[in-house]
């Protein structure tokens, strides 16, 4: 065959694959896009999905279905992602968790945190708050510490994520107590168990704790950030309250399957910053506590990348092994 015809050929053959993604990125979305969650409804993730969701469709007139795909430490969701089409219409919207701690936390995952997916931007960075339920006789920080001591691996606390588990952890190592750890598929979980007096300590998030510290129906005993959250300025630090130094938190993130054609990223990237500024993802930061934060691609995979490395770090000081 001529030379010329086979450059024709391939040629040819070339134009015809780019032709569906060019179409595809062309009219994206131009159908409903499911974002997976992999925590359960009414974790802070799911009320952060929901409101960037809400934003997406008012943008776009397109449906966006919320997936809660909770259970091993948010690996359930995370594959699902990581296997589902590159064509930008099913979501991962996750935390450190997923992307960051699971490495540190499983000796196998059934998902790569980074060849998988394609980041899409942060969507932001919130704190914890350390709660008991009323019924405890722990008035302060310092009185679950004296508590503890007291009964060494007798006192629980319960976890539903990456973040609330090292958060706790990191507690003991830096309290010196030792407690018994006890895992949940999701954080609104283990607040169902605390709330009932079944495990005495959660580190949770700020948008799933603070409603019932607020209603009186769990008794905090302080925050996981460097400073008191604005939300509740009369909430001391942890680190104020008997554990100089302590510090957690932990951030949010979009992501798509990994060769997703960048035009189709770009054009969700576009959709979800602006989904950020709209009144009900306002809503949620501002009675959260979470900080609206949003990056290009790049910067998020380049903070990935700094942040596996940090977890790792309080992971293997806090002497936690890979299960």
């Amino acid at each position: 065959m001529n030379p010329g015809h086979i450059k024709k050929n391939l040629l040819a053959a070339t134009l015809c694959l780019c032709l569906p993604l060019a179409a595809l990125a062309q009219d994206y979305p131009s159908k409903s896009i499911t974002f997976v969650v992999p925590f359960g409804p009414g974790s802070a993730t799911d009320q952060l999905a929901r409101a960037i969701g809400q934003g997406i469709t008012e943008q776009t007139k397109q449906v966006v279905v919320i997936e809660n795909k909770p259970g091993a430490s948010a690996m359930i969701g995370a594959s699902e992602v990581a296997r589902a089409e590159p064509d930008g219409y099913k979501v991962l919207i996750t935390t450190n968790t997923s992307q960051s701690a699971n490495p540190h936390l499983y000796k196998k995952l059934n998902y790569d945190p980074v060849k998988d997916f394609e980041p899409v931007t942060l969507l932001g960075t919130g704190g914890q708050i350390m709660v008991v339920n009323p019924k405890s006789p722990a008035k302060t920080v310092g009185d679950f510490i004296k508590l503890a001591r007291e009964n060494p691996e007798k006192l629980s606390f319960g976890s539903g994520s990456s973040s609330s588990r090292v958060a706790g952890e990191l507690f003991q190592q830096m309290a010196d107590v030792k407690l018994l750890h006890v895992p949940y598929k999701s954080n609104p979980l283990v607040i169902t168990d605390l709330l009932g007096g079944q495990i005495d300590m959660m580190m949770a998030d700020m948008a799933t704790g603070l409603p019932q510290v607020k209603a009186d129906k769990l008794r905090a005993l302080g925050v996981t950030m460097a400073q008191p959250s604005a939300l509740a300025p009369n909430i001391p630090t942890i680190a104020s309250a008997g554990v100089p130094g302590y510090e957690m938190g932990y951030w949010f993130g979009a992501y798509v399957p990994a060769n997703t054609p960048s035009a189709v990223v770009s054009t969700l990237h576009d959709l979800l910053v602006n989904a950020t500024t709209r009144s009900a993802a306002v809503q949620f930061y501002e009675q959260t506590g979470t900080k609206p934060v949003t990056s290009t691609p790049a910067e998020l995979a380049d903070f990935q990348k700094k942040e596996t490395e940090k977890w790792g770090a309080i992971i293997k000081k806090a002497g936690i092994q890979p299960s």
